[in-house]
């Protein structure tokens, strides 16, 4: 047996919309069922900026490094970052 999907609302502004959905469950208008995987690859993740003190010579072999793999020294920060905590 299917269920009758509601139609989707018309929402006046944004605010409108998130209030609506703060209080309604999505399935009485989509059927998540038949909902497919979408890849965005040009979507970049958020990113925060923060301070970290660093000593000097940490830094500069961190420097030298990078250096020698023709990257950024944050960009390899990251990396180095990402692989230690499994997420790469």
């Amino acid at each position: 047996m299917t269920k009758k999907l509601k139609p989707m609302p018309k929402f006046k502004s944004e605010a409108q919309e998130r209030a609506y959905w703060e209080t309604h469950d999505s399935s009485d208008h989509i059927d998540w069922s038949k909902a497919e995987r979408v890849r965005l690859p040009n979507l970049k993740p958020s990113t925060k900026a923060i301070s970290l003190r660093l000593p000097v010579d940490l830094l500069e072999r961190i420097k030298i490094a990078a250096n020698k793999q023709d990257v950024p020294y944050q960009s390899l920060i990251k990396v180095w970052l990402a692989e230690k905590i499994g997420a790469a």
